[in-house]
C-alpha cells in the first residue's frame, strides 16, 4: 500500500522572503479596497503573508512591502494588529 502525501502549499513572507507552509503564516488581505488580517486564511481577495517575526515586520514596514503588494496606503491599525500577533507568537 502506498502512502499518499497531501500537498502543502508554501507562501513567501513579506518581511524575510522565506518560503514556509501556508498554515504557519499570517495572511493579510485586500478586498474591495479594505485591508484586514485574515485569521481563517480563506477570505476572498489578494493576500500577502507574514511569518510573525518582529524583525520581519520591521523590515516590511521600513521597505513598505505591504503598500507595494496592495498598491495602496496601509492603515496603522493593520500594523498594530500584526505587532500584537507577532508578540503573541514569540511568547509561545
Amino acid at each position: 500500500m502506498t502512502d499518499i502525501k497531501k500537498h502543502i502549499p508554501n507562501r513567501k513572507c513579506i518581511g524575510c522572503r522565506c518560503s514556509k507552509p501556508k498554515g504557519q503564516l499570517i495572511r493579510i488581505v485586500k478586498y474591495n479596497g479594505n485591508v484586514f488580517v485574515d485569521k481563517t486564511g480563506k477570505s476572498d481577495g489578494r493576500g500577502a503573508y507574514f511569518c510573525g517575526s518582529a524583525v520581519c515586520l520591521k523590515t516590511a514596514i521600513k521597505s513598505r512591502r505591504l503598500e507595494k503588494a496592495f498598491r495602496m496606503q496601509i492603515p496603522a491599525e493593520i500594523y498594530n494588529t500584526l505587532e500584537e500577533l507577532s508578540s503573541n507568537m514569540e511568547v509561545q
